[in-house]
């Protein structure tokens, strides 16, 4: 297996034209090469700015670890084949290479990492950008990143050959929602009826609900009602929960 994959690897080196290796952070000649090299960088940081920012590792929300490989069948693979993300969200990618043969993860716009292939497909380079980690086989890495637009982008292999032959996958980061500043009622706490799940309350309006003061009895679960006292005063949410009104949130 391990030989197969190596001979696929030398026959894509081969078709490609013969340049020096590099990677996105290192030097070439003052050739129409190096400034078509340029032009392509710049538009890698600038859908680097589309997907967000690298990370602060002290400020990760969580981690997904994403393992890469080879099949019997010639197949290669990410696990998991797709990601769900929130804007917002700083992630730790723990990547593991268990395949035979050297493999990348780089995160990027899809239109950002078809033209990284297309070149790499032209010119023996390396990445070495906060977005991309390469592994040799067995080895493991890490990238940090915050998505901080929401969107699909993509994370994916561009060694030649790989992409074509399964290793990518989308990202799917969602919107965040803005949660709207809750207006709390003010009320004293008339009557507990704790084996019933009910509380009375006289209160002042509830803007949420339109409703003007007044007394009246609504639901409340059982971890609410045990902080609840009869003569208490209180600020509270109320709304509606399976057609009944419910105290949903008490200060």
């Amino acid at each position: 297996m391990k030989n197969l994959l190596l001979t696929t690897a030398i026959a894509f080196t081969l078709s490609a034209p013969a340049f020096a290796a590099g990677s996105h952070s290192g030097g070439h000649g003052e050739t129409k090469t190096e400034a078509e090299h340029g032009h392509s960088e710049h538009a890698g940081n600038h859908a680097a700015m589309m997907i967000g920012m690298p990370g602060d590792a002290a400020k990760v929300d969580r981690t997904i670890d994403v393992t890469m490989r080879e099949t019997d069948d010639g197949k290669m693979l990410f696990e998991p084949a797709s990601i769900e993300i929130t804007q917002g969200e700083t992630i730790r990618f723990n990547v593991m290479n268990i395949g035979e043969i050297e493999h990348e993860f780089v995160i990027d716009t899809l239109e950002g990492n078809a033209l990284h292939k297309v070149a790499m497909a032209k010119m023996a380079m390396e990445h070495d950008d906060p977005n991309s980690v390469r592994l040799d086989e067995g080895a493991s890495g890490e990238v940090i990143w915050t998505f901080s637009n929401a969107g699909t982008f993509e994370f994916a292999c561009l060694i030649p050959g790989h992409y074509e032959s399964g290793m990518h996958g989308p990202i799917k980061v969602s919107q965040m929602m803005v949660q709207a500043d809750v207006e709390y009622a003010k009320g004293t706490i008339k009557k507990i009826d704790a084996k019933g799940g009910k509380v009375t309350i006289s209160h002042g309006p509830l803007l949420n609900l339109d409703m003007p003061a007044m007394t009246m009895v609504f639901r409340a679960d059982e971890a609410m009602i045990s902080n609840m006292s009869e003569g208490q005063d209180i600020e509270f949410v109320a709304e509606p929960v399976k057609g009944k009104l419910t105290v949903t949130q008490m200060k």
